[in-house]
């Protein structure tokens, strides 16, 4: 039976990707196809002007394309309308907007914001920020020793005084996904905004907003086979317009004067100055690469990937997984006994095969399972197996190095 890499030729279709290297690193950032790499060529090149200002032919080129690529955004996550969308430098930048903007719109001294333990550190730090300047109280889900969340315990927590609930919909350094639709009717039941990364999510799974119920959704583009420094932001428009600004500056604004000004409409009103016009558009192009595979076949190839590698390396003696959830993206953290998880990187590095180690941003599950670092290996619709060989037999030699 034929594979999707051989039907779809996606290996030939990455020219950063050799079989000299087994790059684990996607969950990190993924390798650019052709057709984003020619894409963003493009738009430096055809395309380069600047957009919603000139009136000459390359500014109305280079506006139709991140204009398309916007509604490809829209489309993409299920949502019909692109001024919903709100272009950003990736996903920090859009939990930074949105923490801003929802904490001036609805934190007051006394009120809780809840996030989860298996938050990246992008989806932390914004919101303390917001409670510092609003009096609010940051609060956390509990996750259990397998890496999913606790549900009970998010019961517990979302009461009355909740008024933002900010979760990952896939944990960057666990694989889990979690139950988003059942978080987003528990905060709905007491009225409050539910915002979810999905930068680890829309990778390997389609996301249909309007079945998840939420109110804001974020992911960056550099994750999804696109640019790095793009990203996109999904809200509702009566939030968006009820928002205070986050930037200020030029298209932001239907008018200037010295004392005063009044904004654009969403999207615009959340995008001062000139964007990153190429990322947008090659963004798109991502969409486009990944909708010329389809969801089906991604899927197929990544669960299996995904099951075959931890049948590799949980036959390693003294190799612990951390994150053991049954319902995973194509993501494996894991511990090797008597090395530390930076040591093993180096020594994996030298035999070409490149994952990350360290806390990846998520100090809080590093404290919760007791572990200074962990091992990641992440996947993507370029993985092989016998890239998942060459890991676990560079893991047994790391071994061998360390017990000799």
């Amino acid at each position: 039976m034929s594979s999707i890499l051989e039907i779809h030729g996606v290996r030939e279709r990455f020219p950063g990707i050799s079989d000299d290297e087994a790059y684990l690193d996607s969950a990190s950032t993924t390798q650019k196809p052709q057709a984003v790499i020619d894409r963003l060529t493009w738009a430096y090149t055809e395309g380069c002007a600047n957009i919603h200002r000139g009136v000459h032919r390359r500014s109305r080129l280079a506006t139709d394309a991140v204009e398309e690529a916007r509604r490809r955004v829209a489309h993409f996550l299920g949502v019909p309308s692109p001024t919903e969308i709100v272009w950003v430098r990736g996903a920090t930048e859009g939990l930074n907007l949105l923490a801003h903007g929802l904490g001036h719109l609805r934190l007051q001294p006394g009120d809780e914001v809840l996030i989860t333990e298996m938050e990246h550190h992008a989806n932390i730090v914004p919101w303390q920020l917001a409670c510092e300047r609003h009096g609010a109280a940051l609060q956390a889900i509990a996750i259990h020793p397998d890496g999913t969340l606790d549900l009970k315990d998010a019961a517990s927590k979302i009461t009355p005084k909740t008024r933002v609930v900010a979760l990952t919909h896939a944990s960057n350094s666990l694989g889990t996904i979690n139950p988003v639709e059942t978080i987003a009717a528990m905060a709905k039941r007491v009225d409050a905004v539910c915002v979810v990364d999905g930068t680890q999510m829309v990778v390997h799974n389609p996301v249909d907003i309007p079945a998840l119920g939420v109110d804001a959704y974020v992911f960056s583009g550099h994750k999804l086979y696109g640019p790095s420094g793009i990203g996109a932001v999904w809200c509702r428009e009566s939030l968006l317009r009820a928002m205070p600004p986050y930037q200020g500056g030029g298209d932001m604004i239907l008018d200037v004067q010295i004392q005063g000004s009044t904004w654009n409409d969403p999207p615009h009103k959340f995008e001062a100055g000139t964007p990153h016009i190429a990322g947008a558009v090659g963004l798109g192009a991502a969409i486009q690469f990944m909708n010329s595979i389809g969801w089906e076949a991604i899927q197929e190839h990544e669960r299996a990937i995904l099951a075959y590698a931890e049948q590799c390396l949980s036959s390693i003696a003294g190799l612990q997984i951390i994150g053991t959830a049954a319902d995973k993206v194509p993501v494996i953290s894991f511990v090797l006994d008597g090395v530390h998880a930076h040591d093993v990187g180096t020594l994996l590095d030298d035999r070409q095969v490149a994952i990350r180690t360290g806390h990846h941003c998520t100090q809080p599950i590093m404290d919760k399972f007791e572990v200074p670092a962990t091992g990641r290996a992440s996947f993507g619709v370029y993985s092989t197996r016998a890239e998942v060989d060459r890991l676990a037999d560079a893991l047994r030699h790391v071994q061998s190095v360390f017990s000799l």
